[in-house]
């Protein structure tokens, strides 16, 4: 056992820089391809012959994998170590990376996205511990926990611009295969490199298998029940209602557990600390804003506005360029402004970001989407690393593997949640908006008569006479209908989300201030 592995903190500056680079990249890879198929969903489909709804879990399965296996990464850590877990995890993400571009139909692409799900999950709650361990407070504390919490929210912002960039020049396929190469670099050099910390085999004879069980049980029928609730009507659909009882006597059944037992998989204990609760709190809101903005953007795109693949990724560019302004401006405030107060502001713009997406239109194009992306990707790296501050900040070093998991499945669980809800209001609210413009809208009325008079005359000029008047008339009414009411309810969907940061702000209020000082000594 070396000193360096004993005192990681006491290692070189350039050694624990690089190793920390390394580790970043692995954490890279596996948030990004969490929406890195959201923009390509089609193409994927055309490839592998696959409906729609077998589509939906391309993503479904590896956010189902991935959530499961998070909150156990801090147990898996100190068993094996933190050097070997993670170099087992990008080693095990690039195989399956690769077998995803070689997948022969939507059945095999399924299974090998949850693998990619699974063995990919264990990167990114490690490099949040990790920070805590290589550096101490102060300038290198701040500038790690910045750069991994610049990560943590680019990646899934910048996925669908970066997907959609490579399914239009190369293929689908490439959207795995991009992973290869610094895949094979991060698994051969993080054992070299990355000395955090000594495995413990023992801990394998008492581990927390109950807990283990009971989790897996209630996140992935809870995952479930959230992805496929809105396609299938939620409780009128038998799995569903099964899944949901699952997951809720699982759910309870483990809460207690965790609340009873010795060294339990999930430290639940650790939300008795106002600041890291509070901290979960705007990490399951933040998860919300980040996976449903990416979620709802490239939609309404895609229906509204009939953009491809590539044409999506170019309009979503600019939030991933007000990000990286975001990033050094931050960098340099928070040198003198307290992490509380820039966190307010980060939440604020986030916030209102949101709010400017109401006003849209079906004319809306990257132009008019400009100014609330730039908002919300400047606001968004305001928010990530003090809340990361915020919460794994006030934990002393022996309980900030466990708690590490719990925080990044906030994250995880806030977009899963959110995805769901807006995909439920995005069913029911076109009926509801259809329905409310169609009492308004009649064929026997002059100016709706005047304006698909004009319309069918530029048909005609196309069709010539091989159109039906009447039934051309109806299909351009109905078509101009469910465009229109498609636009409202984006509307409401943006609204939502942008209500979420006013609770964030209220949460604000109950916390205590932090910094990138150490935990006190009684944090426990």
């Amino acid at each position: 056992m070396t000193a360096a592995a004993l005192n990681p903190a006491d290692q070189p500056l350039r050694a624990k820089v690089f190793a920390f680079v390394l580790m970043c990249v692995g954490f890279f890879m596996a948030t990004l391809d969490i929406q890195i198929v959201a923009s390509s969903l089609k193409d994927i489909g055309g490839g592998l012959s696959a409906s729609q709804d077998e589509l939906s879990w391309v993503q479904t399965s590896y956010l189902i994998a991935e959530i499961i296996v998070i909150p156990m990464s801090g147990w898996l850590s100190r068993v094996f170590s933190t050097r070997w877990l993670f170099t087992a995890s990008a080693f095990g993400f690039t195989v399956v990376s690769m077998v995803c571009g070689l997948a022969w139909d939507i059945d095999s692409m399924i299974l090998f996205r949850a693998l990619q799900g699974a063995l990919g999950a264990a990167m990114i709650p490690t490099v949040f511990t990790t920070v805590f361990v290589l550096f101490p407070p102060g300038k290198q504390r701040l500038i790690a926990s910045t750069a991994v919490s610049t990560l943590a929210s680019l990646a899934p912002t910048i996925g669908p611009v970066i997907g959609g960039w490579l399914t239009g020049v190369w293929s689908w396929h490439w959207l795995f295969f991009i992973n290869l190469v610094p895949g094979v670099l991060v698994t051969v050099l993080v054992p070299s490199f990355v000395h955090v910390d000594e495995p413990d085999l023992a801990l394998l004879k008492r581990g927390d298998y109950v807990g283990i069980v009971l989790m897996s049980a209630a996140l992935g029928c809870l995952e479930y029940v959230l992805e496929e609730g809105p396609r299938k009507n939620w409780f009128g659909d038998d799995a569903i209602v099964a899944c949901a009882w699952i997951a809720g006597a699982a759910g309870f059944l483990f809460i207690v557990h965790a609340f009873t037992a010795r060294d339990p998989i999930v430290d639940l204990r650790a939300l008795a600390l106002r600041n890291f609760a509070i901290g979960s709190l705007l990490s399951f809101v933040i998860g919300i804003g980040i996976y449903c903005m990416v979620f709802l953007t490239p939609g309404f795109l895609s229906r509204v506005r009939g953009f491809d693949s590539l044409q999506i990724g170019v309009a979503m560019l600019s939030v991933g360029c007000a990000q990286l302004v975001g990033l050094v401006t931050y960098t340099w405030f928070a040198r003198f402004v307290s992490l509380r107060t820039l966190l307010v502001f980060g939440l604020v713009l986030f916030g209102l970001g949101c709010v400017l997406y109401t006003p849209v239109t079906h004319e809306w194009g990257w132009q008019r989407l400009l100014l609330p992306q730039i908002l919300r990707g400047f606001g968004q790296q305001f928010c990530i690393s003090p809340i990361v501050m915020m919460s794994l900040g006030s934990l002393p070093p022996a309980r900030l593997k466990s708690a590490s998991g719990l925080f990044n499945l906030m994250r995880n669980l806030g977009g899963a949640i959110g995805i769901a809800v807006v995909s439920t209001m995005l069913n029911d609210r076109l009926n509801l908006h259809y329905e409310r413009l169609a009492e308004h809208v009649s064929t026997g009325k002059p100016r709706i008569e005047l304006a698909l008079g004009r319309q069918i005359a530029q048909l005609h000029a196309i069709a010539g006479d091989t159109l039906n008047g009447a039934a051309g008339s109806l299909a351009l009414l109905h078509a101009l209908l469910m465009r229109e009411a498609l636009v409202l309810t984006f509307s409401d969907t943006f609204v939502a989300v942008a209500l979420c940061f006013g609770a964030a702000l209220l949460a604000m209020l109950f916390s205590k201030p932090f910094g990138h000082a150490a935990p006190p000594k009684d944090a426990h």
